[in-house]
C-alpha cells in the first residue's frame, strides 16, 4: 500500500508524521498497523479504516486523578509508561505478545498483534473467541444503606427490585436530561453494586459522582470505592463459553463452580479460574456474562484480590486460556477489532455516539428508563414527556439516532452532514467499512421523520454525493444468551438482561438485540 497525500490520512495539510491529538500517535505510525489487510479492504477503505480508529482513539479524554475530598477507597495505582501513559495490569502480556502498542485514552494499550490485522482478528472474533483487554475502564463499588436511592437518583432505571448477581445497562444523567456516561452496573448484595464505566470519561465521571454524592441527602450512608489498577479482561465470541467452562477450577466438589447453562447475560457470578500451572487463582473473580462486540461472552473482573497479586493473576489466567484452547480457537485482540466489532453490533461510543447534550431516548436507548418510574431522577422533566410522540400527548423528540449502508467506496467517517432535497437534516457519529458485510456503514443522528427505515439520505464524502439508505441495526445479528422472560409483579420489569423486551427468549436461541455500549 502506497503513502498516498498528506490530506488523504486525515483530511487536511497535516503531515503524516504529526500526532493526532488525544491519541499520542502518529499518522504513519497508524499507517503501519493496516498494511496487509488488502485481502479485505482496498487500499482506500483501509485509509478510512485507519481514520475511523484515529478519530475514535482522539474523541476519548485523558486520564487523570481521583478528585480529592470524595468519600472515594482507591487500591494501588496503575503504572506510568514512557510518555506518561498508563500501563495496564496487562502490558507485558501484550508486549510479549508482539502487539502494536497506541495510546488510548492516556492508556497503553494494544492495537493490533503481531501477525494478525484487525479485520482479521474481527473475523476471528465473529467465529471463534477473542481476549480484550479493557482495564481501562473504570471500576467502582457504590455501597450502603442509601445506595440504591443514589443510583436510583443518577440514573433512569430501577434498581432496588433488580436480583442480586444481576446487572442492567444504564445512563448518567444530567439534570437536563443528558447522558453523562453509560454504564453497566451489577447488584452484588442488597446494598452494594459493581459499576463499569468509560476510561475516557474517567475525569468526568469522578467530578460528575463527587458532586452528586456530596449533594445527596443520604450521603453519609453511601460509600464509593474505585478499583484502581485492576485487569479487566474480557472473552467475547461463539466459543467463549466453551473456553470459559474449560477455565473454571472446580469447586471442593469437584463440580464447576458455575453452571454456563443457567448463566444468562447480564447475570454475574463468583469463581475461581485455572492460572497458567494448573492451579487456582488466588482469589475468586467477578464473571459477568456481555460484552461489547454483539457477541456472546463475559467480562472478567480482577478487582477483589490482594492488591500485589492482580496482574500476575491475570496474566496467568490469560495465558492458561490460550494454552487450554490453542490458536486454532481463541486469540488476544486489540481496539481496532473492538471498535468495528461494536458499530456492527449497533453500540455506542460515548463522545461520538453519545454526549452530554444527547438524551437517552434521543439515541434510541429508552430501555434505560425502567417501567414504573414516574420520575425523580436526573433530568426526568425532560425524558419522560419525551418518551411519547406529540400524537399521543407527549413531547416526542426531535432528532434521532438511526443506522446507514453508505453506497460507494469511501466511508462516511464522524462529522459527515447529510442531506435531503439540498438541505442537511443529520450527522454521522460513526462510520466504517465492516468486515463482516464488506460494505460502509455509519451511525447518524437525523430529523424526526428521516428516520424511517429505507429513507435515501444523501452524504458528502470527499467531494462526492453517496447514498446512505437508513436500515435497522444492529448490522449483524447479536448473539447473547438470553434468559426466558420473567415479569416482576412489583413494577412489570423483566430482569432477564436489564431492560424491558418483549417475546420469550430462552436457552441458546439467538436474536437480534440492539443494546447500549460501552
Amino acid at each position: 500500500m502506497e503513502m498516498k497525500k498528506k490530506k488523504d490520512y486525515i483530511g487536511s495539510d497535516t503531515g503524516p508524521d504529526a500526532t493526532m491529538q488525544g491519541t499520542g500517535f502518529s499518522i504513519s505510525y497508524m499507517h503501519t498497523i493496516y498494511t496487509g489487510m488488502s485481502y479485505i479492504y482496498s487500499p482506500l477503505k483501509m485509509q478510512a479504516g485507519m481514520k475511523s480508529l484515529l478519530q475514535t482513539a482522539a474523541c476519548r479524554a485523558r486520564a487523570s486523578v481521583v478528585p480529592a475530598r470524595c468519600r472515594i477507597v482507591t487500591t494501588r495505582g496503575f503504572a506510568s509508561s514512557g510518555g506518561g501513559q498508563i500501563k495496564t495490569p496487562l502490558y507485558d502480556f501484550h508486549v510479549s505478545r508482539g502487539a502494536t502498542m497506541v495510546e488510548y485514552a492516556g492508556y497503553s494499550l494494544p492495537a493490533v498483534y503481531k501477525g494478525s490485522t484487525l479485520s482479521q482478528s474481527h473475523l476471528f472474533t465473529r467465529n471463534e473467541a477473542s481476549l480484550f483487554d479493557v482495564s481501562h475502564m473504570v471500576q467502582h463499588i457504590i455501597s450502603g444503606p442509601q445506595a440504591v436511592n443514589f443510583l436510583e437518583m443518577v440514573t433512569p432505571s430501577t434498581w432496588g427490585a433488580m436480583p442480586l448477581m444481576k446487572g442492567k445497562l444504564t445512563t448518567l444523567l444530567w439534570r437536563n436530561g443528558g447522558i453523562v456516561d453509560d454504564a453497566v452496573i451489577t447488584r452484588l448484595t442488597d446494598d452494594k453494586f459493581y459499576a463499569v464505566t468509560n476510561g475516557g470519561c474517567r475525569e468526568k465521571d469522578m467530578k460528575y459522582l463527587k458532586a452528586e454524592l456530596e449533594a445527596f441527602p443520604g450521603r453519609k450512608s453511601v460509600d464509593w470505592r474505585v478499583l484502581q489498577g485492576k485487569a479487566l479482561v474480557a472473552l467475547q465470541g461463539p466459543g467463549a463459553e466453551k473456553i470459559l467452562g474449560d477455565a473454571l477450577y472446580p469447586d471442593e466438589e469437584g463440580k464447576a463452580p458455575i453452571d454456563l447453562e443457567s448463566f444468562y447475560f447480564c447475570g454475574a457470578a463468583w469463581a475461581r479460574l485455572k492460572l497458567a500451572d494448573g492451579s487456582a487463582s488466588p482469589y475468586k473473580i467477578l464473571i459477568t456474562r456481555g460484552g461489547y462486540t454483539g457477541e456472546d461472552g463475559f467480562e472478567l473482573s480482577f478487582g477483589f484480590g490482594d492488591d500485589s497479586s492482580s496482574s500476575n493473576v491475570a496474566a496467568s489466567v490469560v495465558e492458561a486460556m490460550l494454552q487450554k484452547a490453542g490458536p486454532e480457537r481463541l486469540q488476544p485482540a486489540g481496539l481496532g477489532a473492538r471498535d468495528s466489532l461494536r458499530l456492527e453490533a449497533g453500540m455506542c461510543l460515548y463522545g461520538q455516539d453519545l454526549d452530554d447534550t444527547t438524551t437517552p431516548v434521543e439515541a434510541g436507548l429508552r430501555f434505560v428508563v425502567s417501567r414504573g418510574r414516574a420520575g425523580g431522577f436526573h433530568g426526568a422533566e425532560v425524558i419522560m414527556p419525551s418518551l411519547k410522540p406529540p400524537s399521543k400527548g407527549g413531547a416526542g423528540v426531535s432528532r434521532r439516532r438511526v443506522g446507514l449502508i453508505i453506497q460507494g467506496a469511501a466511508p462516511a467517517r464522524a462529522g459527515t452532514k447529510l442531506w435531503s432535497q439540498g438541505r442537511q437534516v443529520g450527522t454521522v457519529t460513526s462510520g466504517m467499512p465492516s468486515p463482516s458485510l464488506q460494505k460502509n456503514i455509519a451511525m447518524a443522528y437525523v430529523e424526526n421523520g428521516f428516520h424511517k427505515i429505507d429513507t435515501e439520505l444523501e452524504a458528502i464524502v470527499r467531494g462526492k454525493k453517496l447514498v446512505a439508505d437508513v436500515v435497522e441495526m444492529p448490522f449483524v445479528t447479536t448473539h447473547h444468551y438470553k434468559a426466558p422472560k420473567v415479569p416482576r409483579e412489583n413494577d412489570g420489569e423483566s430482569f432477564e438482561d436489564g431492560r424491558e423486551v418483549g417475546g420469550h427468549q430462552g436457552g441458546k436461541e439467538r436474536r437480534q438485540l440492539q443494546i447500549l455500549g460501552r
